[in-house]
């Protein structure tokens, strides 16, 4: 059997993890001298009101490779593919690497650097498992994983660069300017790191526009599926990104996550993204 393993940072929902049998190993997040488990023992809002009382971004960090040797039964006949956040982001990657060599199962086990984060990853995760239920073999899969990411399309816009700006994460991002004048940037990921893009203005209605903006990179997209992901925006917003997007006529489905833990530290409340596969 071929298994399908994420870190938490691809932000599936645990009805989309069951669906498709994909196992999440979750990443720390550090709130002082305090640590938690990434959608485990803690939620967004605890740690937007520690990073708020305390004006620090909460620090996160990756499994250890002890952590990870427990998703790993080197007893069985098993196949692993393990989707990880970029490995410029995160030691994820790495110390899952690790625990391939220090178990001897480098022949069983796929560790594939998505180059991206949240559902970026968790598109990659679902097509994997897809394949995995189709009887496709660990090898065919990974090709497939390490093709399909370069054609990931991960981006979003924040409401707040406060956030960004503690933790340092995306240059470029200056957090008294932004909020001095509304600026609302799109922040896209690409070659494994995140960058700013378009600057918004105003106080509503730009994450709608953002969606807008991308309207010809949407039809482009291949039709299973497309993700909205966001770290608590209000229904309505949801709502009208959702009605848009359907109003495309283009997809086969619509899928919206929350945010976890890790994504949400560095890019605060009010974040949305819409993420695909590209065709080409």
């Amino acid at each position: 059997m071929v298994r399908i393993l994420s870190d938490s940072t691809c932000d599936l929902s645990e009805e989309l993890c069951k669906r498709y049998n994909i196992t999440i190993i979750p990443l720390y997040v550090r709130l002082g001298e305090d640590e938690y488990s990434d959608g485990v023992s803690i939620t967004p809002q605890d740690l937007y009101r520690w990073s708020d009382e305390h004006g620090e971004t909460p620090k996160t960090a990756a499994p250890s490779v002890n952590d990870l040797e427990k998703y790993l039964d080197p007893d069985s006949d098993d196949e692993y593919i393990i989707l990880t956040i970029s490995s410029t982001m995160s030691a994820c990657c790495n110390n899952m690497r690790l625990a391939v060599e220090e178990l001897k199962l480098r022949d069983r086990v796929h560790v594939v650097d998505s180059e991206s984060l949240s559902t970026g990853i968790g598109l990659l995760a679902i097509r994997a498992a897809e394949m995995a239920a189709e009887g496709k073999p660990a090898k065919e899969i990974t090709e497939e994983m390490e093709a399909a990411k370069k054609r990931v399309r991960a981006s979003f816009v924040v409401d707040t660069l406060v956030y960004l700006h503690r933790g340092g994460r995306c240059s470029g991002v200056s957090a008294f300017f932004g909020t001095a004048l509304k600026l609302h940037p799109r922040i896209a990921v690409s070659e494994g790191k995140m960058h700013p893009e378009k600057k918004y203005r105003g106080a509503s209605k730009f994450v709608l526009q953002y969606v807008k903006d991308m309207e010809a990179d949407l039809l482009k997209a291949r039709k299973e599926r497309v993700f909205i992901t966001h770290s608590g925006c209000d229904e309505e917003t949801v709502e009208s990104v959702k009605a848009y997007i359907r109003g495309l006529d283009h997809f086969e489905e619509i899928l919206e996550t929350q945010a976890g833990c890790v994504v949400s530290s560095h890019c605060g409340p009010g974040t949305l993204g819409v993420l695909f596969i590209s065709e080409e």
